[in-house]
């Protein structure tokens, strides 16, 4: 797997579909600092991160340590873990989408060809929860420990394997898993925080995405000038606070449906 830089893999990934065109994760440094994301205790003064409504302790300790290698937290700015991704992860499996609200689900489950798209009998929540499950299995069978307690060379490794492999994970091929992992990875990162990612718009500073102004009619007659408004979120109220949208009526962010065009929810 190649090693990427933090700066190729953005502009590899960019701020539109990266998804289907990232085909390696980035390396994190071994020595990185990362809190875990909403089951850390909040800083002096700080606000307390919101629990999980979906994922569970041993599942959450998976997808934090797991999203921290896929985008770390470098000195060009926070990682994955620190922009809040596991907290989109949770809210979209814990939604509709996860749910599998509009996958086709009747059958006949047979393999497919790649251009069928997904063909596994599995809701998203179901795929990720079997996934997650036979993985902290394996690791703890074969190195006596979980996967979050690995050196992060071993984390990139096991990532790796997942990655390019064929593997059962309780009925959930490895690589499938892997996109998957990957897709809501960088969907949390670029997405609107109102789906409860990209805390601070963290994402969107460091490439300089505008967000979502309703009106550039000011600008309209104006070339060539570089755009230098903070980003602004669809949330957002006339205080700049950011109203995260409830998980019962959220759907999915951006990007296509990590787990195969059948179910491919609407756009932001």
């Amino acid at each position: 797997m190649e090693k990427l830089t933090r700066r190729t893999f953005f502009k590899a990934a960019g701020a539109t579909a990266a998804v289907a065109a990232a085909k390696a994760h980035a390396l994190a440094p071994d020595d990185a600092p990362h809190a875990h994301g909403a089951a850390a205790a909040p800083a002096s003064g700080a606000p307390a991160q919101p629990a999980y409504l979906f994922l569970r302790p041993d599942e959450a300790r998976f997808v934090e340590a797991a999203v921290a290698r896929l985008i770390p937290l470098d000195g060009n700015g926070p990682g994955a873990l620190e922009a809040g991704v596991p907290n989109y992860i949770d809210r979209q499996l814990g939604g509709a989408w996860g749910a599998g609200e509009r996958l086709y689900r009747s059958g006949p489950w047979q393999p497919g060809v790649p251009g069928q798209g997904y063909q596994l009998p599995f809701t998203p929540a179901e795929l990720f929860r079997n996934a997650v499950r036979a993985i902290n299995d394996d690791v703890q069978h074969r190195r006596n420990t979980t996967f979050d307690k690995l050196p992060g060379n071993e984390q990139d490794a096991y990532l790796e394997n997942l990655q390019n492999g064929n593997q059962n994970l309780n009925g959930v091929p490895a690589h499938t898993f892997f996109e998957s992992l990957l897709a809501l990875t960088i969907e949390g990162f670029f997405a609107d925080p109102i789906y409860g990612g990209n805390k601070d718009m963290v994402a969107w500073k460091m490439i300089g995405f505008p967000g979502a102004y309703a009106s550039f009619y000011d600008l309209v007659d104006q070339h060539g000038i570089l755009f230098t408004r903070a980003p602004m979120s669809m949330g957002e109220d006339n205080r700049r606070m950011i109203h995260i949208q409830p998980v019962a009526a959220q759907p999915k962010a951006v990007g296509p449906n990590p787990v195969g065009g059948t179910g491919k929810k609407g756009g932001k």
